[in-house]
């Protein structure tokens, strides 16, 4: 049995795949135009080790592609279509890529892209065209005598940093992370998983796509996040929704302002991942929708699967939940409070940074630790906290400051609806820089009292900024390194 035979290993009559359209396909279907695309890309010139863009949204021509370019032996790199131009070009030049495969039929900035670079059909599958780019003259990567070594996926980091990286994930990896995630979540073939975060992302692709296809169940592709469109698929009978905590939080709001509830027949699993959790947010989601918000933690680097909440014992706090088995995790230097820096070990390290060999030997260490950059602890149950990054924790006057303490407080003002916290060096110390999403209802002087009654006075940002958006990766995380940019005018009147 090959990879893509153990991915998806649904039986051939059941249903793999409901698309953007509502065209429903077997799993019988999906075997035969994976089969079709890779014989189409095969004959247009791609070799095992080559590197394919995957410039697309959610679509089952996406999931069918993702699969096809792995049968080619070449290396999935997936984009996601509302990237620019640019950003687009400088992955292609990183990676040297072979050529791009594009989803039209879901995607209207997946078709400009595919017109940019000259990209033409090489025939049609039952979910829609082939759209891909002419042939690159590249290199191909050596091909690993071990298929566990291999390299499945290229993955572009978006996002906490100025500077992606290209991660490099194993078949091992992909296949390890598929079989985890499904099991502790229980996924069965009668599941209908919610595929609404964006593929590009290590989340859906590895935790959801990957994980529902190798529970042989069937997956929802939504192209672009709105609340209507979540709550359709859960009125027509999702039962599993993987997604980032502002997009709960999104819906919750959306059906408060029209005195709705959820009509969700089939739901029975909700999870958060991919970006801080707001304790009282999780409270608020919960109590909406009747159901345990899980919780988990991971990073592209780590396939992504690190921790999770489980369904059998969920928690009531915002703990990521208990390690993985198979995974190890150790606190690196802890301070007198436990915190330190989050070492991770096992089957789901990513092979390495694609051609960064200095990057990558800074971040797995000689024993196998990935340095993860998180600032964690462990709680008396075993239950692992994320309590910060490590380059975003803030010294003011000698005192440790991390990031989401001070947001969740925000956050439980009635009329602030998001916050962001980060810290600036000034002459001799570290300030705290606070952005607010509100109502229009509370100024900047009226939280700073409303925080001198809840915080000790070094953690009080010195800067509060209620502002009208924050930059955001696609999917909704906050790209805290980019506020400082973002607001210049507003730090320039201080």
């Amino acid at each position: 049995m090959n990879w893509i035979d153990e991915i998806a290993a649904g039986k051939p009559e059941h249903l793999a795949i409901i698309d953007h359209d509502s065209a429903r396909f077997t799993y019988g279907q999906l075997h035969e135009m994976i089969a079709r695309m890779a014989a189409a890309l095969q004959t247009h010139g791609v070799r095992p080790g080559d590197r394919v863009l995957l410039v697309g949204e959610n679509c089952a021509t996406f999931a069918v592609g993702m699969l096809a370019i792995a049968c080619c032996q070449a290396w999935i790199t997936p984009i996601n279509a509302r990237q620019t131009r640019a950003e687009v070009d400088a992955i292609q030049t990183h990676c040297d890529a072979r050529c791009a495969v594009f989803t039209p039929e879901a995607s209207d900035n997946s078709t400009a892209h595919g017109r940019a670079m000259g990209a033409a059909s090489l025939g049609r599958l039952d979910c829609g065209e082939m759209l891909v780019s002419p042939i690159r003259d590249c290199l191909p990567e050596p091909i690993e005598n071990l298929p566990d070594n291999r390299v499945a996926a290229l993955m572009y980091t978006t996002g906490t940093t100025s500077a992606p990286k290209g991660v490099m994930l194993t078949h091992a990896n992909l296949l390890w992370n598929a079989k985890t995630s499904s099991k502790i979540r229980g996924l069965t073939p009668e599941d209908e998983i919610l595929a609404i975060l964006p593929g590009t992302h290590i989340y859906c692709f590895s935790s959801g796509i990957l994980a529902a296809f190798y529970a042989g169940a069937s997956v929802r592709f939504v192209p672009r996040f709105t609340p209507q469109a979540v709550l359709d698929a859960f009125a027509d009978g999702s039962s599993v929704m993987p997604a980032v905590p502002q997009m709960y939080q999104t819906i919750v709001n959306h059906l408060k302002s029209r005195g709705e509830v959820p009509n969700a027949p089939r739901l029975r699993l909700i999870s958060s991942g991919g970006a801080p959790l707001d304790p009282d947010w999780k409270v608020g989601i919960e109590a909406f929708f009747g159901l345990p918000l899980h919780n988990g933690y991971g990073l592209t680097e780590t396939s992504p699967g690190v921790s999770l909440t489980r369904p059998k014992n969920p928690r009531k706090d915002a703990s990521v939940g208990e390690v993985v088995p198979d995974v190890e995790v150790v606190i690196d230097a802890p301070d007198k409070d436990g915190i330190g820096e989050v070492l991770i070990r096992g089957p789901n390290i990513m092979k390495g940074y694609y051609r960064d060999a200095q990057a990558t030997a800074t971040a797995i260490q000689p024993d196998g630790f990935f340095r993860s950059g998180d600032l964690g602890r462990f709680g008396a149950e075993g239950e692992l906290y994320i309590v910060g990054r490590k380059k975003e924790l803030i010294i003011r006057s000698g005192f440790n400051i991390y990031p989401p303490e001070i947001e969740a407080m925000l956050t439980r003002h009635p009329d602030i609806l998001q916050a962001a916290v980060v810290g600036r060096q000034i002459k001799g110390n570290e300030e705290v820089l606070a952005f607010l999403l509100t109502t229009g209802d509370v100024s900047e002087g009226e939280v700073v009292q409303w925080l001198r009654a809840r915080l000790v006075a070094y953690k009080i940002p010195q800067q509060i900024f209620i502002v009208d958006g924050f930059p955001v990766a696609p999917t909704g995380k906050i790209l805290k390194h980019k506020l400082i940019d973002t607001f210049t005018d507003l730090l320039a009147n201080l």
